[in-house]
This record gives C-alpha cells, structure tokens and sequence, in this order.
C-alpha cells in the first residue's frame, strides 16, 4: 500500500530483512531502462508530481512515459497548476537546475505543456530567431538549453544555471519587425526576471544574479575590446571589486551563454 502511493515506478521498490526486492510496478525494468513512469492513476491528484518529474528527469537524464506525459497533460488541462503554491514552485524548480541534466527539466515541462504556465518567459523564446552569425542555432530557446548544458558541465550550481536559463528572456518579447535581431533586449530581460522573480518569490541571490548577467553578458563577452573606463565601470556595476565571489559566478553564466551555441 505504501509504495501504490508513490509517484514514479523508480520510486515504488523496496527491500525485504533478507533483502529479497519487493517490485510490484516494475520499477527496476524502469529503472534500467531510464523510464520515468507513473505507479497508479493516483498521480494526477497531486499537481506538484509534473515538476517533480521533470526534476528526476534532470537528475537522471532519464525520458518519461508516454502515458504518464498524458497523464500530465491532462492536469495541466484541468488548471491544477495554478494552485500550486510559487514557494512550492519555486522549490523544485531550483532543485532541478541543480542538478546535472537541467535542459531536461525544460524539455519535460515543454513536453506536457508545462512550461508556458510555469515558466511563460522561457517558453515565448522558442521559435524565435537569432542571427545565425552569432547563434548557428538560431532559435533562441534551444540556445538557452544549450546554455544549460554548458553550465552544467562547468559544475551544477542551480544560481549559475539560473541565470543562464534566463539571460535572454526579453528575446521573446522583440517586435517581429525587428527580428532576428534583438535590439535592446538586455534592458527587457532584467524586467522579466524581476517579474518573473516576484511571480515566484525566487531568492535575492538568484535575482541579482539573473539580472547582473542579463544586462551586461554582452559586455562580458566584448572585455577584451572596452576602453579601460568602460571596462571599470562593468566591474564597479557588477560589484565585482567588493564580491568577487558572486562576480566569478557572474563569469560562469556569462561562459555558459557563450558556449550555448
């Protein structure tokens, strides 16, 4: 009985005193497989279960079933989503991108028709493109995946990662008349990480982080051609003389935007 509550297969085994595996849904051929399954139709009468999904996915790399992707769906359908608490939201959505596939906590939640509830900023930026100059992967969603990836592979730390899932949410909000260029979007992603921090009362040190690497990534990226002025000013806007601790992570994120390509 206690393991028909569980929420995934991977989740439902246990051991007898002799050691003896006690499986009834299947969960080491799951588990073997890297299959995240639901144990019962139980799943749906709690919402929090599609991010803690998509969570294990990150953690694991695992994919998740196509019946239990329906099962998602569904509740996404019913609006169950939006009585989640943002604190319990938020929650899970740090302990994902601390962990080391991050990309896949996206891809899960995109896959159920999560994320647009989630996260709306992140998901307005796929299908929008880039000059293919700078981002031969042109659609600005995947760059934000692969931003992921490469801050994973430099260490999981869910700030760094945070940052660099959200360094250019104002892509999403460029004129079509302008695109692919995205003319002033550094100003316009720091107010939809202040919005989207206040939506679900994201720590102070996400935020700051998220917004010191929005507005100056690009400036990052050009050091080595600023003026010494220029380049002081960037260094006293960013703190970075008082806390170099949190300009290296700065650093880590700014890394990351530019491998993600």
């Amino acid at each position: 009985q206690d393991l028909q509550r569980r929420d995934v297969t991977i989740n439902a085994m246990a051991e007898d005193a002799a050691g003896r595996l006690i499986d009834p849904y299947g969960g080491e051929r799951d588990l073997r497989a890297g299959i995240l399954r639901h144990v019962s139709p139980a799943f749906v009468e709690d919402p929090l279960r599609i991010l803690r999904v998509a969570r294990l996915a990150a953690r694991f790399a695992f994919t998740v079933a196509p019946e239990t992707v329906a099962l998602m769906r569904a509740i996404v359908a019913g609006g169950e989503l939006d009585a989640l608490a943002p604190e319990r939201v938020w929650a899970e959505i740090e302990r994902a991108l601390g962990e080391a596939h991050p990309r896949r906590f996206v891809e899960v939640l995109r896959e159920c028709g999560a994320l647009a509830l989630v996260l709306p900023e992140v998901e307005a930026l796929f299908g929008v493109p880039q000059p293919a100059a700078h981002h031969p992967e042109i659609d600005s969603g995947e760059h934000v995946l692969l931003a992921l990836d490469a801050a994973a592979a430099a260490g999981p730390d869910a700030r760094v990662a945070f940052a660099a899932l959200v360094h250019d949410l104002g892509k999403g909000t460029t004129p079509k008349a302008d695109l692919p260029r995205h003319i002033g979007h550094e100003a316009r992603s720091v107010a939809l990480i202040d919005a989207l921090c206040d939506r679900l009362r994201a720590p102070a040190a996400f935020r700051e982080l998220a917004r010191l690497v929005a507005r100056d990534h690009g400036n990052c990226h050009r050091a080595g051609e600023l003026r010494p002025g220029t380049l002081l000013e960037l260094l006293e806007r960013t703190d970075a003389l008082r806390r170099p601790e949190r300009f290296e992570l700065f650093l880590r994120a700014c890394e990351a935007d530019a491998r993600g390509r």
